[in-house]
């Protein structure tokens, strides 16, 4: 939703007042369950994200079957393809694009059948139209269904709790596209973060911190807000069983890039100890961040942060930056742009000429063409 004020007719003010991810329309029929309000009285929903590979090799620590390119979401391995999976993702596609188009009209229009007051059970079950997903549940943990009570058990599902629709502050909590590319390259690239200590700046709901933490020894998931980060830790404890076999350690902590200093008060619930501050600094070699570029002084204060950070490493540290480029059309420029992109390469520009004479940055940019792990939409803006 857009609010337009005026302050006069030639100079028009827009302000957004809700930012509203769409991650979670790229699950066809599947059920997002309100679970709860947190404290600010915003509904919390709880999805799940399945991975696309074969469980009893995930488990048996066999290599990730490969994923066909492109949006078909075919993958195969030395033992051919995997049809039930092809075919259940293919049933999905179907569902969701002919059901809507069941509904509309010669012209397009939605056309809504609906059931008569007179209608007889009977008549009435002829009358009922599929399901357009996604449907949203309000159930207590003891309603849930027993499909549902199986799903959390399985290592080849994530589950996330996470907002819908927020204002621009509280966008960490929602799930974004970016998150979902860094956990697939996490994923391709599995043995290179393998046994890593870990620190992820902006961490959100923690999907990508949970997917690293598979793999990794130790990860630092960062952010601001005691809210933001007591979802964070409730997805961490919701998915524990997924790091467990590997022996990955997530942990929840604060880190405002507006401050100089790690927060260290003690009465504080997400702060940082003298060792985890020593730990972070002594054997940090992985930094990654998702979706973060969003706001101009925010981009400077991350690389502020940044620099803060690597410049007190005694390792040699890799930071893994992923985000989408959102385009706008401006009134300054009366043109389609992507300025809050423009602005990150320029701090990116800055860092890489960087003259420091006990650190050096080396900027490399990464093909999106590697295998996809998880069902969301791969555009070509990430």
């Amino acid at each position: 939703m857009v609010d337009v004020t005026e302050k006069e007719m030639d100079n028009p003010t827009f302000r957004s007042d809700t930012v509203l991810s769409d991650v979670h329309l790229h699950c066809p029929n599947k059920r997002h369950l309100m679970v709860r309000l947190n404290a600010v009285g915003q509904p919390v929903f709880l999805s799940y994200f399945k991975f696309l590979w074969n469980t009893e090799d995930s488990a048996s620590g066999k290599h990730v079957r490969e994923i066909a390119a492109g949006r078909e979401h075919q993958y195969k391995s030395g033992d051919g393809l995997y049809d039930e999976d092809r075919n259940s993702m293919k049933k999905e596609r179907e569902l969701n694009s002919e059901g809507v188009e069941a509904l509309l009209d010669d012209d397009g229009d939605l056309e809504v059948v609906r059931r008569p007051r007179s209608a007889s059970d009977s008549e009435a079950e002829d009358l009922l139209r599929d399901i357009v997903c996604p449907v949203i549940l309000m159930k207590g943990r003891e309603d849930a269904s027993e499909d549902e009570e199986q799903e959390c058990t399985c290592s080849d599902v994530v589950k996330i709790e996470h907002t819908m629709a927020t204002p621009l502050e509280d966008v960490g909590k929602q799930v974004w596209r970016a998150a979902f590319l860094l956990a697939d390259y996490i994923l391709f690239k599995r043995d290179t973060f393998r046994c890593c200590s870990v620190l992820e700046l902006g961490g959100g709901t923690g999907i990508t911190s949970i997917i690293m933490g598979t793999v990794a020894k130790r990860v630092y998931c960062t952010d601001v807000g005691e809210d933001l980060l007591a979802m964070c830790e409730q997805n961490i404890a919701l998915n524990k069983h997924l790091m467990e076999p590997g022996g990955g350690e997530v942990k929840v902590r604060e880190l405002d890039w507006l401050k100089d200093e790690f927060c260290t008060d003690p009465e504080g619930p997400f702060s940082w100890s003298e060792e985890e501050i020593a730990d972070l600094h002594d054997h940090c070699s992985v930094i990654m961040a998702a979706d973060v570029f969003y706001d101009d002084d925010l981009t400077d204060a991350l690389f502020r942060t940044l620099y803060r950070i690597t410049h007190n490493l005694r390792k040699s540290c890799t930071v893994y930056l992923a985000l989408e480029k959102r385009l706008n059309f401006t009134l300054r420029h009366m043109d389609i742009t992507c300025e809050a992109y423009s602005h990150f390469r320029s701090n990116l520009n800055d860092l890489e000429n960087l003259q420091d004479g006990n650190i050096k940055y080396t900027v490399e940019p990464i093909k999106v063409d590697f295998c996809q792990f998880l069902i969301y939409e791969r555009i070509e803006q990430l």
